[in-house]
């Protein structure tokens, strides 16, 4: 029984738990570690992005014989061309749009309060269900404000945080656009045979899927915010530059993102001209389509070959444990996980197939 593969998979998650739970109990001794690795997490990952959007740029470079310095150099300076040219053609547009939307922030707001008390009038005919969740609500906001007390400290620890994040992460790039052809020949050089063969193809195989997942879902989330951007300017809806901005970033979060970014547009529809939500949706449905339809299915194919289902519940475990990093980073980690546990699947049944060829021939 010791030799079969659910008795061995069944040992390994209980030591694996174990070593998470002792761990818990000393996590004060690894404290200045996990410090670290949170300092470093954040540009880490901005880094690493940056260079699955850039590796492209350097390879086609080196293709024409430019040197690895060069084309570092060609793709720091394209970052920058590429963050310029967007302020210098979206900035005052984006100015704009924000200082008008201050400025008919108290009407915005007194259309809003007259909504909510035309509900809250009549509560009396809601079920139990929605009246118990809207005072949780409350009762949540409520929280919110208290605890704005500390917002300057929080405030000025996000603003050193995001400083020490831009001064760090262009380092990251640098050395992973230098050296990344290095990384697998480097941990593989510490296994030899089967094992060594298992090592590189499963590194193959992340890097791979990352690359995939990146580069695409950026490419996605493109097009998505440019086809928001046409359709809430045919139909006339205000402040539609920023609102198919944050489309584009919220459709980065599979499945539940764009829902969430349509809502912003159906409160200003609302508010503009009840009429216009029409229009919104109609916006929103063919962005969807085309995206999920047309785009994602040429640009990302079935490499993730994740099920939707699957997928939201993976959102939503990973917003409860980490919030909306977590959100971010759970589908992108599903995938490396699941690439990891099929190579392992495939590792074992190749070492089962020869230790049985290896049995016939004897």
């Amino acid at each position: 029984m010791t030799k079969k593969l659910w008795f061995q998979a069944g040992v390994g998650i209980l030591l694996a738990l174990l070593i998470v739970h002792f761990f818990i109990d000393i996590k004060g001794i690894f404290s200045p570690i996990l410090i670290i690795l949170k300092t470093i997490f954040l540009p880490l990952l901005v880094g690493g992005v940056l260079f699955y959007l850039t590796e492209p740029v350097q390879r086609l470079l080196e293709k024409y014989r430019f040197p690895r310095w060069a084309s570092i150099l060609s793709c720091l300076i394209l970052i920058v061309g590429v963050f310029w040219a967007l302020y210098a053609m979206v900035g005052p547009m984006i100015n704009k749009q924000v200082n008008a939307f201050t400025d008919n922030l108290p009407e915005i707001t007194d259309k809003v309060e007259e909504s909510v008390n035309y509900v809250l009038d009549r509560r009396d005919e809601w079920p139990d269900f929605i009246e118990n969740g809207i005072q949780s609500a409350r009762d949540r906001v409520n929280e919110i404000a208290l605890g704005l007390g500390g917002g300057l400290v929080s405030f000025l620890t996000g603003f050193f945080q995001t400083i020490f994040m831009l001064v760090l992460a262009p380092f990251f790039l640098v050395y992973m656009l230098k050296d990344h052809e290095h990384f697998i020949p480097f941990v593989s050089k510490f296994f030899s045979g089967d094992k060594k063969t298992f090592v590189v193809k499963t590194l193959q195989d992340v890097n791979r899927t990352l690359k995939t997942y990146i580069q695409g879902q950026m490419f996605v989330s493109l097009c998505v915010g440019i086809m928001l951007l046409i359709g809430y300017l045919i139909i006339g809806l205000e402040y539609a530059l920023i609102l198919a901005i944050f489309g584009l970033f919220m459709n980065l979060v599979p499945f539940i993102g764009p829902w969430v970014s349509v809502v912003p547009a159906l409160l200003i529809a609302l508010i503009q001209d009840p009429k216009l939500l029409i229009g919104v949706g109609i916006v929103m449905l063919l962005a969807q389509q085309i995206e999920s339809n047309l785009i994602t299915p040429n640009v990302m194919g079935k490499s993730l070959d994740i099920h939707p289902l699957t997928v939201i519940t993976v959102i939503l475990a990973a917003g409860n444990i980490a919030g909306f990093v977590g959100i971010l980073l759970a589908v992108p980690a599903y995938a490396v996980g699941k690439v990891i546990i099929g190579n392992l699947y495939e590792h074992r049944r190749q070492i089962r197939r020869a230790a049985t060829s290896d049995v016939a021939s004897e």
